[in-house]
Formats: C-alpha cells, structure tokens, sequence
C-alpha cells in the first residue's frame, strides 16, 4: 500500500450557499448552465470524460454549490480565470465565483502494484466515485443503453476493468485524508448473475466502509432473488441506488431495452424492500429527463416512488460523446424546471430532501437543480439575463 501524508481537506464547502435571493438566483443559473453548458476561457480543474457518469463535465463549486456542468463552445455563458480562482460570465457580467476545483492530490499516487489511483476512483466534487466493474453485458449489442459511456472510458484506457475491495479501500483512505471525501458512491455494469451485480459491489462498499469509515452508497439492477437486498445490508451499507432511468416504458423501450425488460414494476418491488431495510430517503432512482418521455407520467411515477420513500434523482440527459444518444440536446431549463417543482413538491410532502440521503448521488446533487429547487419552492426562481437567440446547443 501507497503511504499517505495526511493533510487538511480542500473540498468546497456547502456551509457556503447562499440564502434568501441569492440561492434563488444560483438556482436559476445551474439549470441553465445544465441545459446549454459553459464555454471556457480556462481549463475545468477537475472534469469527467466517458464512464457511467456523471460523463463530459467539469466539477465545480458555484457560490458553495456542487454543480457538474458540460463544455460548450456555443454557450453564452464563459468560465474566466481571475485572480483567485474563477467565475462564470455572461457578457461582461460575472453571474457566480468558482472556487475549489483543484486536481485532487491522491489522482497523483499509485498501488503498490503501479496502478494509478484516478483509475481505481474518481473524486466527484467531495465524492469518491467508482465503477467496480466497468464491463456491461448490455454494452456493445441491441441492449446498450443510449445514454451510457461506461465502455468509453475503459476503451481509452482511463480506468482498469475490475476494481478489487482492497484497492478501493486503499484508494478511499487517501480520498479522505488528502482531499477531503465525504462519501463512496460505487456503482457497477449490469450482470448476467441472479444478484447483477449486486454482491460484489457491495463488498466492495464493505472494504471502503471498515478502512475509511464513509458512508457507502452501491447502485446495481433489480436482483432476481429480493433477499439478495438483505445480503446487501448485512454488509453494512448505508444507501442503495436502484435507476430506472426512465418512468415511460416506451422511452425505456427505446433507449435501455435490458432495463425495460425488467419491466417498471419490478422496480417499485425491488424499492420497497430496499427502503424496508435501509430507510426512507437511502433509496434512490436517477430519472433522466429529455428523452421524449411524457412529462405527466414521469411526474406522476416520481410522486408513486416518493411515496413509499425513495428519492427520485431527477436529472437533465447529459449527451455522451461516443455514446448512442451523444446527438440529443440537453433538455431546456423550462422543461426541466417544471417536473423539478412537481417533484419537489412531493419530497416536501414526504419529509425527503438531500439531507436525509447519507451517500450517493442525492445526497451530492450536483447533477441536478432538485434539491436546490426544493430549497425555494416556496419563492419564485429570479430569472438571470436571457440567453441571446440561437444560444441552445
């Protein structure tokens, strides 16, 4: 194993958001960084190309707000260096500060065997990340889903196909010590066994559990035997991603025919035994919105899962270079802003919010305006400067 000098954490810090008006105008402008992303006058310090995601984005902290935001040399909005640190533009307004998207240390440490940490994990922002296993049964024939670059990142030879428990705990420790980790989030490709998947994500989760003692979101398919879940939670791991993707089973259908076959009442199955054993709030779906999916039934399938405790992680399509869907737009900021508030309103309803999910992707939220949203259901989002005309991507 590496040795590791501890040292003080440099992660952003959320204590950091802004209140009232302000949080209302950040709010605003993530959603519209989201939909029509941010061409760059400098280089993003920490970013994410290929993977299972989140893919093609700079990491970054908006006035104390985690955001991922895609490149985009047509954006109207600019990423500028200034004198410590960054900001984001419109014109010649500066709209927000970026600060703390350094290179994290331990990408620059290596097993004992010589292989690279940032190939082993990735720090999303204050989050350790990582595909265990970054094969897919459904990658590479008619069952690829088209919003996924899992085997990109693996072809370009940024990651390692298997990540053992050891190296993800030696990997974790450094996370911790030297760049200031919160969480685990590891996640896995679809397998063709009974649990996909399921059982060696989550000792893996265990490993990084004992030796740096975070909290361990895993995310895997719906297993053929529930009490798989049970396994699961014996091992002492705090929160399960469950993804659906998609709540229109025609959408699903089209774009993740292996999870349509599923089917979507397999899920609500799967999520209510999960939420039976991890909690209300540490069961979580992503949803992706902008792939002709029907707006009502989407919003209605998130108040069904909300209903019996799980997070749906409602996020905006993030189109993957090399991927099937790399040439469909983000979806606007209108049309996602109007399912986050109708979501939002649920979760409210039901006592969920980013807080009560310990690890994971809903407890990070910087793929998605969701919770920021919820924040200020009660007031108006400001809206910034319009975008000037033929500006969408």
């Amino acid at each position: 194993m590496t040795d590791v000098v501890v040292a003080a954490a440099t992660s952003g810090d959320r204590s950091e958001r802004p209140a009232g008006q302000d949080a209302a105008e950040v709010a605003s402008l993530i959603m519209e960084l989201q939909a029509v992303g941010l061409r760059l006058e400098t280089e993003f310090a920490n970013s994410r190309r290929g993977g299972a995601g989140p893919s093609d984005s700079g990491m970054l902290w908006i006035d104390g707000v985690p955001v991922t935001v895609p490149p985009n040399s047509a954006s109207p909005y600019v990423l500028r260096a200034e004198k410590n640190g960054q900001a984001i533009y419109l014109d010649d307004a500066k709209l927000a500060s970026v600060s703390n998207t350094t290179r994290p240390r331990f990408y620059d440490l290596t097993t004992a065997d010589g292989i690279p940490y940032h190939q082993i994990a990735l720090l999303h922002l204050d989050s350790l990340a990582s595909t265990v296993v970054q094969t897919c049964n459904y990658w590479g024939n008619s069952d690829q889903c088209g919003f996924c670059g899992i085997g990109l990142s693996l072809a370009a030879g940024r990651t390692i196909a298997k990540k053992t428990p050891a190296m993800l705990a030696e990997v974790a420790v450094a996370a911790r010590d030297l760049d200031g980790a919160v969480d685990a989030t590891l996640t896995t490709g679809s397998s063709v066994a009974p649990d996909r998947g399921a059982l060696y994500v989550s000792r893996c989760g265990q490993a990084v559990k004992e030796a740096a003692g975070l909290p361990v979101e895993v995310q895997f398919e719906p297993p053929q035997d529930l009490r798989v879940l049970d396994q699961v939670h014996d091992m002492g791991i705090d929160a399960v991603g469950i993804h659906v993707e998609s709540f229109d089973p025609a959408v699903l259908a089209r774009v993740a025919p292996g999870k349509a076959r599923t089917g979507i009442a397999r899920y609500f199955e799967t999520w209510e035994r999960a939420v039976e054993l991890f909690g209300e709030g540490r069961v979580s779906t992503y949803v992706i919105l902008g792939m002709g999916e029907d707006p009502e039934l989407t919003a209605e399938r998130c108040r069904q899962a909300v209903d019996i405790g799980v997070y749906p992680f409602v996020v905006p399509l993030r189109p993957v270079a090399g991927s099937l869907m790399e040439d469909i737009p983000a979806p606007s900021r209108e049309y996602t802003e109007l399912i986050y508030r109708k979501v939002a309103g649920f979760l409210a309803r039901r006592g969920l919010s980013a807080d009560t999910a310990v690890a994971g992707c809903a407890r990070c939220q910087a793929c998605s305006a969701l919770n920021l949203v919820q924040q200020q259901q009660s007031k108006p989002l400001l809206q910034i400067s319009p975008r000037p005309a033929g500006s969408t991507r």
